[in-house]
């Protein structure tokens, strides 16, 4: 078994190399570096962080995880695929875990690994996503994981334990979730490795939603990537995939589009046509476990494609967006005006995002406006948006910044801001507007 391992570690340091260098992209003049992360959290299985922050950050970043391969590490994951320099381009933040025992792979076989807070790397992975989020205003609707084979595997399972967490991911020479699991404490799956192991759509589909219990929210949209002559993770792993996430979206296997990107390349897409399908799947004809990595294909499958407003990282752990200037003129709602508050949540283990929407119901323009609100206790604000805050806890007060302080009739305005708790991520019971009560959607 040891010797399996062995075997399947060289082959892949072999391959990885070229694999890593398939694609390019220009890479614009920075000054922003790889930087490593210690103390980020819970870290069963001492993995290690590395966290790459371009020059410019959009408002409200993506954030994706990228998982090397065996034998590699977060470092060559970085300079050996594209997504720092796209981070460059498109302002997105990327996480780089790295593995420390000797094989170089994730766990991706122990019972704890394939049950959502079980322990192992899984856990590990999502202490480095929280420990950005309390730090940087990532958009929670766009945190996304891609990977090479060990770490497409990963890929396969974050998305498996944390469906809440991850919008998509893109697989590159991976194989299903729990296809690798083990109970003898090996790390290695001959039968799933070879192709062997094929299941149902629904006892694949059954495989994941076990692995969170309960769960019956959204699931991540998945891309994967197979060559048809993989000699490590065996071509048959491709379908199983597919199966697993089109039973998982409760799909059909049949596509409903079809193409050929390029040459030798057959692109399949399950329950839409485009660009962001459901289930997103390119079979490589003739290519081995050296495939290339695509970061640009799986960008635009994540939609992080676009160039977005920016702003400079923080060079320490942010302040709250506070300015204590005096507060702008007000116009206070006239008589018979009213106003709605929707409010959304998003927790993690100590932080939360809330993300608010103000709703003019009057029948007369809003022209400056405050919302005022009381925290829950222990929740302290540590970063905003759209508005500026005052105090950072308890009774707050939310005022408009100069692009946005006129709230048309049946218009509204979104603010946000990230913090931390104690335990209670409940929202405020109450909100006025301008000293007028609003309801609560």
């Amino acid at each position: 078994m040891k010797r399996a391992i062995r075997l399947w570690c060289a082959a892949l340091a072999a391959v990885a190399l070229a694999a890593l260098a398939a694609l390019s992209v220009p890479t614009p003049a920075s000054a922003a570096a790889l930087t490593e992360v210690t103390s980020f959290g819970t870290n069963p299985s001492n993995l290690r962080m590395y966290l790459y922050v371009p020059d410019r950050v959009a408002a409200r970043p993506g954030l994706v995880v990228a998982v090397h391969y065996c034998t590699g590490s977060g470092p060559a994951m970085h300079s050996g695929t594209q997504f720092a320099a796209l981070a460059d381009r498109y302002g997105y933040i990327v996480v780089y875990p790295s593995v420390t025992r000797s094989s170089q792979c994730f766990d991706v076989s122990s019972p704890q690994a394939l049950r959502r807070g079980g322990g192992s790397d899984p856990v590990g992975i999502m202490s480095m996503v929280d420990y950005v989020r309390q730090r940087y205003p990532v958009d929670p609707a766009r945190i996304f994981a891609t990977g090479i084979s060990s770490g497409a595997m990963m890929t396969n399972v974050l998305l498996g334990l944390y469906p809440d967490v991850f919008a998509a991911g893109a697989a590159f020479a991976g194989v299903p979730f729990g296809c690798f699991a083990t109970t003898n404490g090996s790390e290695w799956n001959s039968e799933c490795a070879n192709g062997q192991l094929t299941r149902t759509p629904q006892q694949w589909g059954d495989l994941v939603r076990n692995a969170y219990p309960g769960y019956s929210g959204k699931r991540p949209r998945m891309q994967t990537w197979h060559g048809t002559n993989d000699e490590i993770l065996r071509y048959p792993n491709f379908g199983e995939q597919i199966k697993q996430w089109t039973n998982v979206h409760g799909l059909s296997q049949t596509p409903t589009f079809t193409d050929t990107p390029q040459a030798g390349y057959t692109r399949t897409r399950y329950g839409g046509s485009g660009g962001q399908a459901p289930v997103e799947a390119i079979s490589m004809q003739g290519v081995s476990h050296n495939l290339p990595v695509d970061a640009a294909q799986a960008l635009r499958f994540f939609g992080l494609d676009s160039t977005p407003p920016s702003s400079p990282p923080p060079t320490s752990t942010p302040s709250p967006t506070i300015t204590p200037t005096t507060p702008p003129p007000t116009t206070p709602s006239p008589s018979g005006t009213g106003c709605r508050v929707g409010y959304a949540v998003n927790a993690w283990n100590t932080g939360l995002t809330a993300e608010v929407t103000i709703t003019n119901t009057g029948a007369t323009a809003v022209n400056g406006w405050s919302l005022a609100f009381t925290l829950p206790g222990g929740q302290t604000i540590t970063n905003g948006w759209n508005a500026t805050y005052s105090p950072t806890s308890g009774a707050v007060t939310a005022r408009n910044v100069a692009y946005n302080g006129t709230i048309a009739p049946n218009g509204s305005v979104s603010i946000g801001f990230q913090a931390n708790h104690t335990g209670n991520t409940g929202r405020p019971a109450s909100f006025t507007l301008n000293g007028t009560a609003c309801s609560v959607a």
